[in-house]
């Protein structure tokens, strides 16, 4: 049984997140879908990560294990075929060596966020920044930012539904910059806590708004207290852009 990896980008906003839902539109259902569409087998992906409503990946990874062995260039073709007109497109596809997994092989995970950070709302956008008109301190924020970095108990940045056994995550990078208009924070770990970089984006931008120095952010993170989080930053903003492996 051939497994073949496929990297994925999509438009988080037609979906009610990656997790395929009784009678809700999914990224997972509409691969899903359009697989069963080109070779008429019903199968189930497996996905480098789950991400939220609203939420886009440009470096989502999966697998599929089919029963017939097609060429990996038929598959990604047939697939994007398939998924029009849905805002979803394998970038390409491969064929998996051994008992590699999409998600368990995986090493670390990538995430952006993006900010738009302008007097004048989005208009081309829309659905993929977040917009903040208040001019925002890059430099303050990425300061701020250094104390996440390690090996932490993330309970403040982590949803109360999050279903992790454990609030401790090691964050390997938390980076700010300003592009252009646009803030752009970077995030990279092995894995995240249930809405951890949205959490964090939007304690960060406290700190860039003036709101909250750092060492409100320390103390935060070290209250291990849900309450303590700031705003929590909007899912259209946040991309999966990257999934590693050894």
């Amino acid at each position: 049984m051939p497994r073949y990896r496929l990297l994925v980008e999509y438009d988080g906003r037609a979906f009610h997140g990656y997790q395929a839902q009784a009678g809700l539109p999914s990224v997972q259902e509409a691969i899903e879908d359009a697989i069963f569409a080109f070779s008429g087998e019903r199968i189930r992906l497996q996905a480098a990560g789950r991400t939220d409503t609203g939420v886009h990946a440009t470096g989502q990874v999966l697998h599929a294990d089919l029963q017939k062995t097609w060429p990996a260039r038929t598959v990604s073709e047939a697939l994007n075929a398939h998924l029009v007109p849905q805002p979803v497109a394998i970038l390409e596809a491969s064929v998996a060596e051994g008992d590699w997994h999409a998600r368990f092989s995986a090493t670390g995970r990538r995430y952006l966020y993006r900010i738009l950070n302008r007097r004048a709302p989005p208009a081309l956008d829309q659905g993929r920044v977040w917009y903040v008109k208040k001019p925002l301190d890059t430099g303050a924020m990425l300061e701020a930012a250094q104390a996440l970095i390690g090996t932490h108990d993330f309970t403040t940045f982590r949803d109360v539904g999050c279903q992790a056994k454990s609030p401790l995550r090691t964050l390997d990078e938390a980076r700010v910059e300003r592009v252009g208009e646009e803030v752009h924070l970077h995030f990279a770990a092995r894995s995240f806590l249930h809405r951890q970089v949205r959490s964090m984006t939007g304690s960060l931008a406290e700190v860039g708004a003036g709101r909250w120095r750092r060492e409100d952010l320390i103390a935060a993170l070290e209250a291990r207290d849900r309450t303590a989080c700031g705003p929590v930053a909007p899912a259209h903003g946040l991309y999966l852009i990257g999934v590693a492996y050894d």
